[in-house]
């Protein structure tokens, strides 16, 4: 029998560099998709959460994937 693969769900908390807010606001206000927008998200986190601001996992591949839910705070 083929095991389905498994799925994590994680709880992030992470301060983004402000170069990520300007490059949400910009895109918002030039009429980004929710998806063009959570790829700015999802590199921000990739650069910062999961390779500790470019110091490990170079090239490490990061997707957001089934999110539930996105909160952004200022």
């Amino acid at each position: 029998m083929i095991q389905p693969p498994r799925r994590w769900t994680r709880d992030i908390t992470q301060a983004l560099p402000p170069e990520y807010a300007d490059q949400m606001f910009t895109a918002r206000e030039q009429g980004a998709t929710e998806q063009q927008l959570q790829h700015i998200a999802t590199d921000g986190l990739a650069r910062m959460y999961f390779r500790a601001n470019n110091s490990r996992a170079h090239g490490l591949g990061v997707e957001f994937t089934d999110v539930e839910r996105l909160d952004i705070e200022l």
